[in-house]
């Protein structure tokens, strides 16, 4: 069968290395002139892991990146909000906290092993013929062969989503972050996503990343972020560096221990995130996977894992069912359920950690650590931690 793939991030590479391994002429449409990841740190939870298996890469994944057996939230006094174990789930669980370039490497590297059609800088404007062996329509106005499939992996802010689901929308979150990959100080950070809040306004991390492939000296990378309004971005760049050290130490010492020697404001970068709402992922011979489909706040840490696992189930619903279109609807009637699960749970819980709202954050603050301490709460938090939730529908 002939393919095409949109984009190259971690749904459409992944994608690519399985569709190529099975047998199918897969060409992959890219907007850069080269492929290149996007962004800083990312926590592999055990579902991400599964899929990785199946593409043969979990070991060398688990080799880069670092062990996270822990989410621990707390206050700027101590105060425990949040506090979870993997092994409270399931015994042997854990996640892995990796450089988001760590993983584009492994899956490109997988991908360029099979004999895949690379297009760089042939950036997608729209679909042609959805419905009878589509073609692409370029942005430099020329028009493709004609495919038997589409795959519209490209990321959450998808220049395709509405041509195949036109009743999709996918609204910019108000909050957003500056993320950053420091080296670790002499002191290891230990094998926690740490993080600390000062009401629901403040959020910081600190994610193990193993492998950093930027850092010069082979130093094992820590993953920082800082949650603030999207329009106050502005604001924290024209602050500068040392008004946001300053607060940092009033709110976190440690964290502030690895910034301090941090002095270009690039090395911080801006990331914005999008709710995406789509009723329908495919619409003829195309489909939407990965963020494209189910683009979401990254609370819960699951977005990548989401589009590993999309990127397997299409590759068994390719293999498994004929034609193609009834391949496509066991391929959504398999991962919406997953998708909505975390969707809806993104969407209810990103205002308790990321909203002006300080009477919710003193209910969380004297409530959830509560609520961890319960037996049944508690492994259903767990459950929801590791991407094994999902909605019945």
């Amino acid at each position: 069968m002939k393919i095409a793939i949109i984009g190259s991030g971690i749904s459409g590479l992944a994608s690519a290395a399985l569709l190529s391994r099975d047998g199918h002429s897969v060409s992959v449409f890219e907007r850069f002139d080269a492929p290149r990841p996007l962004g800083a740190g990312l926590l592999l939870q055990p579902s991400g892991l599964l899929a990785l298996n199946r593409l043969g890469l979990v070991d060398q994944a688990v080799a880069q990146g670092a062990p996270v057996s822990r989410l621990i939230g707390r206050t700027p006094k101590g105060r425990t909000v949040l506090d979870l174990r993997y092994a409270d789930g399931k015994p042997g669980d854990m996640g892995v906290g990796i450089h988001r370039a760590s993983l584009f490497n492994l899956l490109h590297e997988s991908a360029l092993e099979t004999d895949i059609d690379w297009r760089p800088g042939h950036g997608v404007e729209r679909l042609l013929d959805l419905e009878d062996a589509p073609r692409l329509m370029l942005e430099n106005g020329e028009a493709t062969e004609r495919f038997d499939l589409v795959i519209a992996a490209d990321g959450s802010h998808s220049s395709l989503r509405r041509q195949i689901c036109p009743k999709a929308h996918a609204p910019v979150y108000p909050w957003g972050a500056m993320w950053a990959i420091l080296p670790e100080t002499q002191s290891p950070h230990g094998d926690e996503l740490d993080q600390i809040y000062d009401g629901c306004s403040v959020m910081i991390g600190l994610l193990p990343v193993g492998a950093n492939p930027s850092d010069p000296h082979g130093r094992p990378g820590v993953s920082f972020f800082w949650s603030l309004r999207g329009d106050a971005i502005p604001l924290w760049k024209a602050e500068g560096l040392d008004a946001f050290k300053k607060r940092l130490r009033s709110l976190w010492p440690r964290a502030a221990e690895l910034v301090e020697p941090v002095t270009d404001p690039a090395v911080f970068a801006e990331a914005r995130y999008r709710d995406c709402v789509c009723p329908n992922w495919r619409n003829g011979r195309s489909v939407l996977i990965g963020d494209a489909a189910h683009g979401m706040s990254p609370q819960l840490g699951q977005g990548a894992n989401l589009a590993l696992g999309d990127a397997v189930s299409l590759a068994a619903q390719l293999k498994d069912h004929a034609p193609v279109t009834h391949a496509l609807k066991a391929f959504e009637a398999d991962r919406k359920p997953v998708a909505r699960y975390y969707s809806l749970m993104s969407r209810s819980l990103t205002p308790v950690f990321q909203s002006s709202s300080r009477i919710i954050g003193m209910l969380r603050d004297t409530f959830m650590g509560v609520f961890c301490r319960l037996p049944v709460l508690r492994n259903w938090m767990s459950w929801t931690l590791v991407g094994r939730g999902r909605l019945p529908w």
